[in-house]
Parts: structure tokens; sequence; C-alpha cells
């Protein structure tokens, strides 16, 4: 509930700082009175936006502050969210500075008007006929026929699964445009993996590969140096086995003299005998040696196929080649794996629709139960008011697809004669109409659900007598459970209220000045005599009002 409202250097308003009560609060007083500077004001420390024009003295700042006790209202977890200080009695004030610009604060700590906003929509209701409007959405008509249904647990739980399914189906999605993407390019892939398996690359394969592919190429040539290799070692009168043999038998006669010199006849016989080891080795590999056109064909073209691979995979080297390949096999890989995965998500997915399918038939079947109860105290309370041939009913339509509210829609329809279509309300119901049909279904919210305090701003326009004495006593019946306020021009409505204030203009010397003030006992006796019966007071006016009082 609002505790109290402090305003300052506001429009016509110098200074007000006033108190409110649980129950029912009147405001009344003359048209210009200044009424609709103090919502104004009020609007404001709510959240609404505003300028310079707003201020009384254009050289100061105007500042509107307002406390609230909010224990009742469960909003720990908004103030946790936003970093705010939670207290049972919180303020929340708004600054316009001379400048222009505004501040707002929540507990004196600094917030942006959308927090401000999204408070004030807790902790408080401005109703006039404009706000009617919002009986014609959706979301407001389900708010008010799930608290009537008890649906609050249960659709917490479906918004909570809701979110989790859209979740889901985010990733699901997201994992099957990777694997369409995936798919185009899978199949080449393959190719390109198995082209690169199928050459069995090895890091240093290349030399040798190169090595044999040169020795293929020259046969003739190696062959021709192979012979006189084998021939310059083995002639008889001058090969090198000829010289060695000559040279190990002069140092053989040279140790013979010296042993200081058998180190060189070691060494020159160790050279004679690798000498026929080499010799022996080139005769072999000359007989072996033979030209195999097949062989370097398959070589060659093997040499080529891996140039062209360095080519096609912008590489120029073996050792990245494989990099290539094993990249293009994690690829093929992580296909199969998202393949797998979107079979366990879509399994998820099942299972949360199910859920939320379950839920939604629970929600509707409540619904469907609660309608014409809800109906039937609508047409009860809104007959009191002049509409006694009035009929509601609620339609629900199902849906194939999840919505914030369930898998239906919902259409409040009414009929406002006898004998006349249901419609919907929007299309059919009078302003007036609309104005009594939501004070109807604000009096049946009121006692199922923690509604913050509401104020009427005159919605009880162009109503009187017996319809006039029925709203004061909805409004009155509200008040039991809430903090109800009532801007009005009605004597029977101002009556009911536990608080009334008097909003009237103050002349002080060239300035004018709205000022609001609580009356007394007999200061209501007196505003509801002239509400009654003007400015000239008489017997009957004052006897009336202390009528209405008792």
């Amino acid at each position: 509930m609002i505790a109290s409202l402090k305003i300052s250097n506001y429009a016509l308003i110098e200074y007000l700082d006033i108190s409110f009560d649980t129950g029912m609060t009147c405001i009344t007083g003359e048209t210009g009175a200044g009424k609709s500077i103090l919502m104004g004001g009020l609007g404001l420390v709510l959240g609404k936006r505003a300028d310079m024009s707003v201020l009384k003295d254009d050289k100061k700042k105007c500042v509107i502050e307002a406390s609230f006790l909010i224990d009742n209202y469960n909003l720990q977890s908004f103030f946790e969210a936003f970093g705010l200080d939670y207290e049972a009695e919180t303020f929340l004030r708004r600054e316009i500075i001379p400048t222009g610009k505004s501040r707002a604060f929540i507990n004196d700590t600094p917030v942006n008007l959308d927090i401000l906003s999204r408070l004030s929509e807790v902790l408080i209701d401005v109703h006039s006929q404009s706000e009617n409007q919002s009986l014609f959405k959706n979301e407001y008509q389900f708010l008010v026929l799930d608290a009537i249904a008890g649906n609050q647990d249960t659709l917490k739980e479906y918004k909570n699964k809701l979110s989790e399914y859209q979740n889901i189906q985010k990733d699901y999605d997201h994992l099957k445009k990777l694997n369409e993407e995936a798919a185009k390019v899978q199949d080449y892939n393959q190719f390109l993996y198995d082209e690169l398996i199928s050459e069995k690359l090895t890091p240093d394969m290349l030399i040798p590969l190169e090595e044999e592919i040169d020795q293929l190429s020259n046969v003739e040539a190696i062959q021709q140096y192979l012979s006189k290799s084998i021939h310059l070692i083995e002639e008889e009168q001058v090969g090198l086995l000829t010289q060695f043999s000559s040279l190990n038998a002069l140092l053989n006669e040279a140790v013979s003299k010296s042993k200081n010199l058998s180190i060189f006849h070691e060494r020159t016989n160790s050279l004679s005998i690798e000498l026929k080891d080499i010799l022996d080795e080139l005769i072999s590999k000359q007989e072996t040696l033979e030209s195999n056109p097949v062989l370097l064909e398959i070589l060659s073209n093997r040499w080529d196929k891996i140039q062209n691979l360095f080519q096609k995979h912008q590489v120029d080297n073996i050792r990245d080649l494989i990099q290539v390949r094993d990249n293009l096999e994690k690829k093929l890989e992580e296909t199969q794996d998202l393949e797998q995965k979107i079979n366990v998500i879509k399994g998820r997915l099942a299972e949360s629709k199910e859920l939320l399918d379950s839920l939604s038939k629970q929600l509707h079947q409540n619904r469907k139960e609660a309608s014409p109860k809800l109906c039937d105290q609508m047409e009860q309370i809104i007959s009191k008011m002049g509409m006694q041939n009035a009929r509601f009913r609620i339609d629900l339509t199902s849906v194939d697809h999840f919505l914030s509210n369930g898998k239906e829609q919902i259409d409040f329809l009414f009929s406002a004669n006898l004998g006349s279509d249901f419609k919907p309300i929007k299309k059919v119901a009078s302003g007036g109409e609309m104005s009594r049909i939501m004070l109807s279904i604000k009096a049946i919210l009121s006692q199922f659900k923690q509604l913050p305090s509401i104020v009427f701003d005159e919605i009880d326009t162009g109503v009187s007598g017996p319809v006039s004495n029925e709203i004061a006593n909805i409004m009155a019946y509200m008040s039991e459970n809430m903090q109800v306020f009532t801007i009005t021009h009605l004597p029977q409505v101002a009556a009911k209220g536990k608080q009334h204030f008097l909003v009237y203009k103050e002349v002080r010397g060239n300035t004018t000045m709205t000022k609001l003030r609580e009356l007394n006992q007999e200061e209501r006796i007196k505003e509801l005599a002239q509400m009654l019966s003007g400015e000239e007071l008489t017997r009957t006016a004052l006897d009336h009002a202390k009528q209405l009082l008792n």
C-alpha cells in the first residue's frame, strides 16, 4: 500500500505532504481544483516521462516521493535482480531539475525509468476510463480467469517449462541447421578424405619416393657409371685392387724393417678389404639394376598426385597435407556426432512437449470450470449497477501451438440486452458499461489475489442514483482486502471513504496554488452537502450528508 506522498514544486503544487491509511480513501474537489495535477504528480513518481514544464518555479527542482509498504508483494527477488536494497517500507523518488533532466531513485539507489515503472506496476494501479482498454487484451483476460480458476501455480510451472521448451527448440533448430550445412559438404569432404587416405601419407615419404623415381629415370646412365667403376677397381694392370695389392706388399716389407710402420700396413689392408666389398656390392647392384617403365610410371603418377594435392589444399609439405586429412576426419566425425546430438535433443523436445501438453490441458480444464462462475459473479455485480440484462460468456479456442498462457485463445463476450447476440466486449460495450464491467472484474479479483493499491480516477462519471450507491458499495467492499483510492464527484462514493481528502485552490498574492487536506467529520459533512446541493448549503443537504456518512 502507499503510505505517504510528498510533492514539491510541481505545476500548481508548492509543497504537499500527506499520509494514507488502509481501506478506502476518497478525493474530491471542484472541477479545475487540481485533481488531475495530483494524478500527474503521482504518475511521475510511478515512472512517467516529464519535462521542465512541470516545474512551478523553473529555478528549483521538482521532487516527488512516495513510500510504500511492500511486505505482502513478495518482491525480494525483484530487488535482488536489480541490485536494490529491499526494505519493508520502500521509497520511490523522482527529481526534475531546472535543466530538464530527470532522476529516479528506489530506496536512494539511482534507477532508470524502466525499472521504476516495472516496480510501480506491482504497487499501484491507476485506473481511469481509458484504462478499460486493458480488458480487450488476451493477457489481461487470462489473468482474470486464471485468478478465479486457481491456476497460479500451474501457470507458473507452465511458463517455466515453456521457457525450457523454447530453449530446447532453439538448440534443436540450431543443430539441425548445422547438420544441414554439414550434409551439403559431407560428400565432398568424404571424397577429399578418402583421396588423402588412399595415399597412405607418412611424414618422410617424399624423399625415398623421389630417390626411387630418380633411379628408375636414369637406369642406363647409372649402369654405365657402375660398369666403369667396377672396371676401374678390378682392371688387371692398373686397377685399384692391383695397386692396393702392390701397396700392401711394399708396406709389408717396410714393417719387416721397422715395426713402427705396421699401422700403415694395417690401414691399407683394411682399405683393400673395404674396396673388395665395394666391388662386390657394385657388381650386385649392376646385376639387379634394370629398367622398369611400369614401376616408374606408377611412382611418377603418385608423385604428381601428391603435388596436385599440395596445390588443391594450398599446402607445400607432406606434414600440412596430413593435417588437412586429420581435420577432414574430425569434420566427418562431428557430422556423425551432430546426428547423435540431434536424436538426443529430439527426445528431450518430445518429453518437454508432452509435459507442456499435460499442463495446457490442466489449465484449460480449470478455466473451463471457472468460466461460468466468473460470468455469474460479474452478472450479479453488474446487475446491481443498472445492467440487469447484461450477460457474459467466455470462449476458449484451442490452437495447435504453445502460447504464453497455454494452447488456447480467450475472448470475453458480452450481451447488454435480452435477445442480443454475444459479441466481443470491445465491439459492443459503451464507455460507461466498460467502466462498470472493469469495476466488477477488479472487485472479483480482489478476493483471489493480492492486487496493487488501486486508484479509480473518476470512473463513476455519468452515473447517479442507485447505480452510484452500488459503485460506492463495490469500492468499499474491495477496500476490505486492499487499499482503494477514488477521485469522485459522487457524494455517495465519497461518503464510503475511511479517509476523505479535499483538493482545492488557494490564491496567495499573484500566485495560485493547489492544496490537499484531510477532512475531519464535520468538514466531510459540509463537503458532501456541497456535492449534493452546490454552493448553497441547505439543511436537507446537510442531513442527507450525515445519513450518507452513517
